[in-house]
């Protein structure tokens, strides 16, 4: 019994490993549904192992392997944090642009698309 959960948790440590590089390809493509739509699946997968973990008794090797993938999962992890950190600063600027845009067309109207689309061309001005 030891031993086939030992082998079930490196086998899944290695599976929450293959889970987490794929997670930070679809990060680093920017591809956010797909981010999201893996992730339910790596807390499913975290929460199993977890419960395999607490009964394993791995040997010397066996908590090598398990601290080198733990490792590899980590830094991915914060690959992956670093991205959407990143994302959600060109977010929250997008989400400015957007503010600033409409309360200049609730004051100035047509005239402000045009005091906008210069602003994004030529940077803000001086003040």
């Amino acid at each position: 019994m030891a031993m086939t959960t030992t082998s079930a948790v490196l086998d899944g440590y290695a599976q929450l490993r293959q889970q987490v590089a794929i997670m930070l390809e679809l990060a680093k493509a920017g591809e956010w549904d797909a981010l999201i739509e893996r992730q339910s699946d790596y807390l499913q997968l975290a929460d199993r192992l977890r419960q395999l973990d607490k009964d394993a008794e791995l040997d010397d090797e066996g908590m090598q392997r398990k601290a080198e993938l733990l490792e590899a999962i980590l830094a991915d992890d914060l690959a992956i944090r670093e991205h959407l950190l990143a994302r959600r600063s060109e977010l929250g600027q997008l989400m400015g642009n957007s503010r600033r845009q409409r309360e200049l067309h609730r004051s100035y109207g047509k005239q402000a698309a045009a005091i906008v689309d210069a602003s994004d061309k030529f940077g803000p001005g001086t003040p």
